[in-house]
């Protein structure tokens, strides 16, 4: 195998491993939105997981985070409760970000 092949190879699983590392802190982004979004909708208990089910569902709508975002607009104005576009986007970053931490957290121990 020469060194190009190698290089290949090399390139071909890093990319395997970033989309995986991707898909893994997109989902634990929805179930930390969907429980931060639960809260401030007052929904509690076992309806919670239901909720973040629903959000994660709505997140293979379409490609990318509009879908998601689209849909948490449509619950808080469907229930009245006052969250700007902005603070929104601002959440679905922060999850993402948490997310992403805690992922790398489990790797490392």
């Amino acid at each position: 195998m020469t060194t190009f092949d190698e290089r290949e190879k090399s390139f071909e699983k890093r990319f395997a491993l970033d989309e995986e590392l991707k898909f893994k802190a997109e989902q634990r982004r929805n179930r930390l939105l969907g429980e931060w979004a639960a809260a401030k909708l007052g929904i509690a208990g076992g309806a919670v997981d239901d909720y973040v089910k629903a959000l994660r569902k709505a997140d293979l709508a379409s490609k990318g985070d509009e879908d998601v975002f689209q849909k948490l607009r449509k619950d808080f104005d469907d229930k009245g409760v006052s969250v700007s576009d902005a603070e929104l986007r601002k959440a679905m970053v922060d999850c993402l970000a948490q997310g992403v931490s805690q992922i790398e957290g489990e790797r490392k121990g």
